[in-house]
């Protein structure tokens, strides 16, 4: 027999959840066949796989050691990436969430079992310091709740138990989460406010197109821009950057749309100005960064509240004359 006992991170899971994390490897048919014998009983009693859970709740699985090993072997996405982990930049974290600094060149999570991304880095981190353990990441993974392009740095949103993926993952659904960017742009760009345009994406390619006016396929999109600064020696602008809706490389091509592309860009970018700025200061990566996100009032630890995340040196290089103000947010 083996028991689990359901913490906070497992509460208002449902059992069906817990378990088929638990039994990665076994059929959802096993599971509810197992819940109707009262093989696996819920706080001793036969339960359906829909109850909610709640932290301190037994489940008790009567199946052989043989049974239970077979069902919940690792998958062949859990390799060992000990000898890549690093600390993350830790902005902010409780007991709920963990907000860091993803750097560039790194996915926000795994597109392939060998791939070692920030989500990884997170949870290693959590092992190493005892927040979670190889016994609870069975039941429940914490998680990212924001996704940020390879080569997009900033600020990454994380839960650490799923009351706190929920309600990340709630704000960011309904957008009442703010979440700013800094970016650099070619040319005078002296567009304010927002502007709406419509996208579509082609998986092929990975990548995607703009146009002004709607046609079927084609989904609207939503950008807030704000001139920061404008270095008139180089013909460059930074721009903050609101994204009001989350669509895939949405700032990059919508910026690109406009006439003003992100300096470094490869996919969007204009190749001459690139190379420009690659001789001149080695950059090798798009000037785009996730720097800021705001809460809604309620009553979460982080209601109300402002995080922001480091400015990277290239950004203060290029604009020595803006006055920067971490940790607050732009009028």
């Amino acid at each position: 027999m083996k028991e689990i006992i359901i913490t906070k991170n497992e509460d208002g899971y449902k059992l069906r959840k817990v378990l088929s994390n638990y039994l990665s490897s076994a059929p959802a048919s096993f599971i509810y066949k197992m819940l109707r014998k009262k093989n696996i009983v819920l706080n001793d009693k036969k339960a359906d796989s829909d109850v909610k859970l709640k932290t301190g709740d037994s489940i008790k699985l009567y199946l052989s050691d043989d049974t239970i090993e077979k069902f919940s072997k690792k998958s062949e996405g859990d390799l060992d990436h000990s000898s890549m982990y690093f600390d993350p930049d830790i902005i902010y974290e409780d007991d709920d969430f963990l907000f860091c600094f993803k750097p560039i060149n790194m996915l926000s999570q795994k597109a392939k079992p060998e791939d070692y991304s920030i989500n990884e880095i997170i949870i290693d981190y959590l092992k190493k310091n005892g927040s979670v353990t190889d016994e609870s990441l069975r039941t429940f993974k914490p998680s990212v709740c924001n996704r940020l392009d390879r080569n997009t740095s900033g600020i990454i949103v994380a839960g650490k138990t799923s009351h706190g993926s929920r309600y990340l993952s709630e704000v960011i659904r309904d957008r009442s989460i703010k979440k700013f960017y800094i970016a650099v742009v070619a040319g005078k760009c002296d567009i304010e406010g927002e502007s709406t345009a419509y996208l579509s994406k082609d998986p092929k390619n990975n990548k995607v197109m703009i146009k002004n006016s709607p046609e079927k396929g084609y989904l609207e999109i939503r950008t807030r821009t704000k001139k920061l600064c404008y270095n008139q020696e180089e013909d460059i602008t930074l721009l903050k950057i609101e994204l009001i809706t989350g669509k895939s490389h949405q700032i990059r091509a919508h910026l690109s749309h406009m006439g003003y592309p992100i300096i470094g860009d490869i996919k969007y970018g204009d190749r001459s100005v690139n190379s420009r700025f690659k001789q001149k200061v080695g950059l090798n990566n798009q000037l785009l960064t996730a720097y800021e996100v705001v809460f809604p009032d309620g009553d979460e630890t982080i209601s109300g509240k402002t995080y922001c995340a480091d400015i990277p040196d290239i950004y203060k290089k290029l604009f020595r004359s803006y006055v920067w103000q971490p940790g607050k947010t732009e009028d």
